[in-house]
């Protein structure tokens, strides 16, 4: 087996407000899921639309106290152990490590097993719980039971400033944290890991100042386009053109999770991410 998936945030709220916002169903419905019931120690459960496999609650509790949270969640046919630990960062923020089993990123590269959407699922999850806690908008949560992969945000930051930020390579890497290397005309190359990694997506439609589209091949065409609106920026996303007996959840969700991180590149002083 390989070794758990890790994600490692700051968050900047006191370890005790995070952890209510992990432990409360209410909070939970808010930022993570459709459905969630929570009765601590004995029960600890989430499901619906917004959760993989989430026609019923398949999560057993393991642990709970006032730093851990760790419980069980069947999963693709297997049992996989979610664990969830607090720290504090000082008085007003705190470091939350979560590891995941049974995560094979080719199974999210595949789409083979419902299983590969995980590390995407938590990053996106995250992004939104320090949404939620620094008081700004969540992102649009995945949603298994549909094809129609679409969202939007508004971001503080004239758009002139948003499209070079989603355009210059230097400042991708920066708010996505992991190098990307971007060609910004017409059959330019996009590529994840930087133009050394072995493997680009193509620039197949851009309007400079406003749209670009990038096509990815099995997992379909990503487009983002941009629109001022009472001095903010309308950022408008779409994944076209995938198999819609395979959705690429995967690959949705961490385009989605990156985006949150934009945002806060543009409207957070002294910005630093929120990814360790």
């Amino acid at each position: 087996m390989t070794e758990p998936m890790t994600i490692r945030v700051r968050l900047d709220a006191p370890l005790k407000t995070v952890h209510h916002a992990l432990t409360d169903p209410a909070e939970l419905r808010t930022w993570l899921t459709e459905h969630a019931e929570v009765e601590l120690p004995d029960r600890y459960a989430f499901w619906g639309r917004n959760t993989p496999e989430g026609d019923a609650p398949h999560q057993r509790l393991l642990h709970v106290d006032d730093h851990d949270l760790r419980f069980t969640w069947l999963l693709g046919g297997e049992e996989t152990t979610t664990t969830i630990n607090l720290a504090e960062d000082g008085p007003d923020a705190t470091i939350l490590t979560l590891t995941q089993t049974h995560f094979d990123f080719a199974e999210a590269i595949s789409g083979s097993n419902i299983r590969g959407v995980l590390q995407t699922w938590w990053s996106l999850g995250i992004a939104n719980l320090a949404a939620h806690l620094e008081g700004r908008p969540l992102l649009p949560k995945v949603d298994f039971t549909s094809t129609d992969l679409r969202g939007e945000l508004l971001i503080d930051a004239p758009m002139d400033a948003v499209y070079t930020s989603l355009t210059d390579s230097e400042q991708a890497s920066a708010w996505f944290g992991y190098p990307i290397g971007i060609e910004p005309w017409l059959g330019g190359r996009y590529a994840m890991g930087g133009f050394e990694s072995g493997y680009a997506a193509k620039v197949v439609d851009l309007e400079p100042g406003r749209r670009m589209s990038v096509d990815w091949g099995p997992t379909g065409v990503t487009t983002w386009e941009l629109d001022e609106s009472e001095g903010r920026t309308r950022l408008t996303f779409v994944q076209s053109g995938f198999d819609e007996q395979n959705p690429p959840y995967a690959a949705w969700g961490g385009s989605v999770a990156g985006l949150a991180e934009l945002r806060r590149y543009h409207e957070v002083p002294d910005w630093r991410p929120i990814w360790l």
